[in-house]
Protein backbone atom coordinates (compact mmCIF):
# COMPACT_ATOMS: atom_id res chain seq x y z
CA UNK A 1 0.00 0.00 0.00
CA UNK A 2 1.42 3.40 -1.02
CA UNK A 3 2.20 5.92 1.71
CA UNK A 4 -0.27 8.78 2.02
CA UNK A 5 1.28 12.14 1.22
CA UNK A 6 0.90 14.90 3.76
CA UNK A 7 2.01 18.17 2.12
CA UNK A 8 1.63 20.21 5.32
CA UNK A 9 3.77 17.81 7.34
CA UNK A 10 6.37 17.86 4.56
CA UNK A 11 6.39 21.67 4.49
CA UNK A 12 6.77 21.75 8.28
CA UNK A 13 9.80 19.44 8.06
CA UNK A 14 11.26 21.60 5.29
CA UNK A 15 10.77 24.76 7.38
CA UNK A 16 12.51 23.19 10.38
CA UNK A 17 15.43 21.90 8.31
CA UNK A 18 15.70 25.20 6.41
CA UNK A 19 15.70 27.19 9.65
CA UNK A 20 18.68 25.23 10.95
CA UNK A 21 20.49 25.34 7.60
CA UNK A 22 20.03 29.06 7.00
CA UNK A 23 20.86 29.95 10.61
CA UNK A 24 24.12 28.04 10.30
CA UNK A 25 25.19 29.00 6.77
CA UNK A 26 23.20 32.03 5.62
CA UNK A 27 21.54 32.30 2.24
CA UNK A 28 24.66 31.93 0.11
CA UNK A 29 26.12 29.04 2.10
CA UNK A 30 22.93 27.05 2.60
CA UNK A 31 22.40 23.99 0.43
CA UNK A 32 19.00 22.77 -0.72
CA UNK A 33 20.27 19.19 -0.89
CA UNK A 34 21.13 19.29 2.84
CA UNK A 35 17.72 20.77 3.64
CA UNK A 36 16.05 18.03 1.56
CA UNK A 37 18.06 15.31 3.31
CA UNK A 38 17.29 16.64 6.81
CA UNK A 39 13.61 17.12 5.96
CA UNK A 40 13.33 13.69 4.31
CA UNK A 41 11.91 15.52 1.30
CA UNK A 42 12.58 15.50 -2.41
CA UNK A 43 14.80 18.38 -3.54
CA UNK A 44 12.52 19.07 -6.50
CA UNK A 45 9.57 19.28 -4.13
CA UNK A 46 11.28 22.10 -2.23
CA UNK A 47 11.65 24.07 -5.45
CA UNK A 48 8.04 23.31 -6.36
CA UNK A 49 6.79 24.58 -2.99
CA UNK A 50 9.08 27.59 -2.59
CA UNK A 51 10.51 28.51 -5.98
CA UNK A 52 14.14 29.12 -5.06
CA UNK A 53 16.52 29.28 -2.14
CA UNK A 54 16.12 33.03 -1.56
CA UNK A 55 12.34 32.68 -1.43
CA UNK A 56 12.58 29.74 0.98
CA UNK A 57 14.85 31.82 3.23
CA UNK A 58 12.43 34.73 3.09
CA UNK A 59 9.44 32.56 4.01
CA UNK A 60 11.33 30.87 6.85
CA UNK A 61 12.37 34.22 8.33
CA UNK A 62 8.91 35.74 7.95
CA UNK A 63 7.31 32.76 9.69
CA UNK A 64 9.78 33.02 12.59
CA UNK A 65 9.11 36.76 12.95
CA UNK A 66 5.36 36.16 12.97
CA UNK A 67 5.80 33.45 15.62
CA UNK A 68 7.77 35.87 17.82
CA UNK A 69 5.20 38.64 17.33
CA UNK A 70 2.35 36.28 18.22
CA UNK A 71 4.11 34.83 21.25
CA UNK A 72 5.41 38.15 22.61
CA UNK A 73 3.65 41.18 21.17
CA UNK A 74 5.18 44.58 21.81
CA UNK A 75 4.11 46.00 25.15
CA UNK A 76 5.35 49.58 25.21
CA UNK A 77 3.52 50.13 28.49
CA UNK A 78 5.61 47.42 30.21
CA UNK A 79 9.12 47.91 28.84
CA UNK A 80 10.75 45.75 31.57
CA UNK A 81 8.45 42.81 30.92
CA UNK A 82 8.74 43.09 27.16
CA UNK A 83 12.56 43.27 27.31
CA UNK A 84 12.60 40.17 29.57
CA UNK A 85 10.31 38.24 27.23
CA UNK A 86 12.33 39.18 24.14
CA UNK A 87 15.63 38.27 25.80
CA UNK A 88 14.19 34.92 26.90
CA UNK A 89 12.82 34.25 23.42
CA UNK A 90 16.14 34.98 21.70
CA UNK A 91 18.07 32.90 24.23
CA UNK A 92 15.73 29.95 23.59
CA UNK A 93 15.50 30.54 19.82
CA UNK A 94 18.89 31.92 18.70
CA UNK A 95 18.24 30.93 15.10
CA UNK A 96 15.82 33.83 14.59
CA UNK A 97 18.34 36.57 15.26
CA UNK A 98 20.94 34.67 13.24
CA UNK A 99 18.53 34.62 10.30
CA UNK A 100 18.01 38.37 10.64
CA UNK A 101 21.76 38.96 10.67
CA UNK A 102 22.33 36.71 7.66
CA UNK A 103 19.64 38.68 5.83
CA UNK A 104 21.46 41.91 6.64
CA UNK A 105 24.77 40.51 5.39
CA UNK A 106 23.18 39.22 2.18
CA UNK A 107 21.09 42.25 1.22
CA UNK A 108 22.88 45.12 2.98
CA UNK A 109 21.19 48.44 2.38
CA UNK A 110 19.39 47.22 -0.74
CA UNK A 111 15.87 45.91 -0.93
CA UNK A 112 15.00 42.37 0.05
CA UNK A 113 12.13 40.00 -0.79
CA UNK A 114 8.78 40.87 0.79
CA UNK A 115 10.12 44.15 2.18
CA UNK A 116 6.68 45.78 2.06
CA UNK A 117 5.25 43.08 4.34
CA UNK A 118 8.17 43.49 6.75
CA UNK A 119 7.64 47.25 6.85
CA UNK A 120 3.99 46.66 7.80
CA UNK A 121 5.03 44.15 10.44
CA UNK A 122 7.36 46.62 12.13
CA UNK A 123 5.10 49.62 11.58
CA UNK A 124 2.58 47.91 13.86
CA UNK A 125 5.23 47.43 16.55
CA UNK A 126 6.41 51.04 16.25
CA UNK A 127 2.79 52.19 16.47
CA UNK A 128 2.53 50.60 19.92
CA UNK A 129 5.44 52.77 21.07
CA UNK A 130 3.98 55.85 19.39
CA UNK A 131 0.69 55.25 21.22
CA UNK A 132 2.48 54.90 24.57
CA UNK A 133 4.30 58.15 23.80
CA UNK A 134 1.04 59.92 22.97
CA UNK A 135 -0.41 58.72 26.29
CA UNK A 136 2.64 60.07 28.11
CA UNK A 137 3.60 56.60 29.40
CA UNK A 138 7.03 56.77 27.78
CA UNK A 139 9.07 59.76 26.69
CA UNK A 140 8.54 61.07 23.15
CA UNK A 141 12.03 62.55 22.68
CA UNK A 142 13.13 59.57 20.59
CA UNK A 143 10.86 58.76 17.62
CA UNK A 144 8.95 55.50 18.06
CA UNK A 145 10.69 53.66 15.21
CA UNK A 146 14.13 54.67 16.49
CA UNK A 147 13.16 53.60 19.99
CA UNK A 148 11.97 50.18 18.80
CA UNK A 149 15.18 49.74 16.80
CA UNK A 150 17.38 50.54 19.81
CA UNK A 151 15.44 48.43 22.32
CA UNK A 152 15.40 45.45 19.95
CA UNK A 153 19.17 45.77 19.57
CA UNK A 154 19.66 45.86 23.35
CA UNK A 155 17.50 42.78 23.87
CA UNK A 156 19.00 40.71 21.04
CA UNK A 157 22.71 41.58 21.24
CA UNK A 158 23.59 38.99 23.92
CA UNK A 159 22.34 36.28 21.55
CA UNK A 160 24.22 37.79 18.61
CA UNK A 161 27.51 38.10 20.49
CA UNK A 162 27.67 35.30 23.09
CA UNK A 163 31.47 35.22 22.95
CA UNK A 164 31.73 38.94 23.72
CA UNK A 165 29.17 38.56 26.47
CA UNK A 166 31.38 35.87 27.99
CA UNK A 167 34.48 38.10 27.76
CA UNK A 168 32.95 41.38 28.92
CA UNK A 169 30.13 40.30 31.22
CA UNK A 170 31.05 36.82 32.39
CA UNK A 171 29.41 33.47 31.99
CA UNK A 172 27.83 32.63 35.33
CA UNK A 173 24.10 32.78 36.04
CA UNK A 174 24.84 35.77 38.28
CA UNK A 175 26.63 37.54 35.40
CA UNK A 176 23.71 36.92 33.05
CA UNK A 177 21.21 38.17 35.64
CA UNK A 178 23.27 41.32 36.15
CA UNK A 179 23.42 41.93 32.40
CA UNK A 180 19.66 41.50 32.12
CA UNK A 181 19.14 44.04 34.88
CA UNK A 182 21.53 46.40 33.08
CA UNK A 183 19.66 45.97 29.79
CA UNK A 184 16.36 46.72 31.56
CA UNK A 185 17.88 49.82 33.17
CA UNK A 186 19.24 51.03 29.82
CA UNK A 187 15.89 50.35 28.11
CA UNK A 188 13.99 52.26 30.77
CA UNK A 189 16.36 55.22 30.49
CA UNK A 190 16.20 55.24 26.69
CA UNK A 191 12.40 55.16 26.93
CA UNK A 192 12.48 58.01 29.45
CA UNK A 193 11.01 55.93 32.27
CA UNK A 194 13.95 56.38 34.65
CA UNK A 195 16.12 59.41 35.06
CA UNK A 196 19.59 58.96 36.53
CA UNK A 197 20.14 60.72 39.84
CA UNK A 198 21.57 64.22 39.41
Amino acid sequence: MAAVRDPEATKARIFEAATAEFAAYGIAGARIDRIAREACANKQLIYAYFGNKAELFSQVLERRLVELAAAHPVDAEDVDGWIDRIMDYHAANPELIRLVFWEGLEYGTGGFPHEAERRRHYAGKAAAFAEAQEKGIIDSTIPAGDLLFMLTALASWPTVQPHMQRILVGETDEDRARLRASVRTAARRIAGLDRPEA
